[in-house]
């Protein structure tokens, strides 16, 4: 069996659940690997078949995406050329992780793909939502559409959902609490978080950071360059995570029992969504770093509330059932 299997590049949750997900369709038969996008800090350890430019957005400093670097780095005729161009006719399995190029080129050809990924939850109307339509439904629905879908959120909100998928990477870390807390907000400033982080109750953060390229000390507060063993330790050794409206971070956060705070990013609506799920579950959500947001961190650190949740191992039965259900 030839299996492609293709992956989001846009920040880092995508690339790490595939570092779980890569081994297991491997037992299946030869598999070539996909990326696109421009984002991410993570790689995967196998090498790639093919690398897209894709489509990205850019991670701005002031809580939300940068408008103008995302227009500067979009190439929307090398776009149209990838989707045209790549061969697929030799492939019994096509598996998309919320990844473009793949996801028309299997549309212009009139081939099967299955998702298996966060965003393809969102086919769920059970899945939550703010309560107004935002243009950002659209574009979960149209950005990488795929004829079978295998998702993956916080709750099971319909048989085809699944809990996160939890790498056994931090299945496997030894936690422990050394009384710091971590933080991945790549959509604001460090020096604008320090400035905050410098005003808080007498605790230590770790900032990963994927602006620096060389660690800092300000005050109270590391800033680190984002790197995929450092944040294991740092969060396995942590109270608490500050964070995103991602996916991937928090869930791993909250199976390791630690507190979670959530600041999605503004006009992101896949992160506004992903807080409001996360908050359903109990986790405290902000919407914005301003004059209150000391006072909110300081009440999280004193508080010794968490959000208990059970996410079981069965990602490599997930990858078999859908390897026998969907390969042709």
């Amino acid at each position: 069996m030839k299996i492609l299997y293709a992956i989001q590049g846009t920040g880092n949750g995508h690339i790490s659940r595939a570092r779980e997900i890569v081994p297991l369709l491997q037992k299946y038969g030869e598999l070539d690997l996909l990326v696109s996008g421009t984002e991410a800090e993570v790689t995967l350890s196998q090498p790639l078949k093919y690398r897209f430019h894709g489509f990205s957005f850019v991670f701005g400093s002031n809580g939300g995406v940068d408008k103008w670097a995302t227009y500067k780095i979009m190439n929307l005729r090398q776009l149209w050329h990838d989707m045209h161009s790549l061969p697929l006719d030799d492939y019994d399995l096509i598996i998309n992780d919320f990844e473009p190029v793949s996801a028309w080129a299997c549309k212009l050809q009139k081939r099967q793909s299955v998702s298996l990924s966060h965003q393809c939850a969102f086919v769920s109307p059970n899945t939550p939502r703010p309560g107004k339509w935002n243009y950002g439904e659209w574009l979960l629905k149209y950005y990488s559409p795929t004829t079978y879908h295998v998702g993956f959120h916080f709750e099971r909100y319909a048989d085809f959902i699944h809990t996160p998928v939890i790498r056994s990477e931090i299945r496997n870390l030894q936690t422990t609490n050394l009384g710091h807390y971590t933080v991945y907000l790549p959509a604001y400033d460090d020096k604008k978080l320090a400035k905050y982080l410098n005003m808080t109750t007498d605790v230590q953060w770790h900032v990963f950071s994927k602006r620096q390229k060389t660690a800092y000390t300000d005050g109270n507060v590391q800033v680190i360059p984002v790197n995929n063993e450092g944040f294991n330790i740092s969060l396995a050794s942590c109270d608490g995570l500050l964070t995103g409206g991602g996916f991937e971070g928090p869930a791993e956060a909250l199976f390791l029992q630690k507190k979670v705070m959530m600041i999605p990013m503004s006009g992101q609506y896949e992160q506004q969504c992903n807080a409001l799920a996360a908050s359903k579950l109990g986790v405290p959500v902000l919407h914005a770093i301003d004059d209150n947001f000391v006072k909110h961190l300081n009440s999280w650190i004193k508080s010794e509330d968490r959000v208990w949740v059970d996410f079981p191992d069965h990602t490599a039965q997930i990858v078999h059932d859908m390897v026998k259900k969907y390969a042709r």
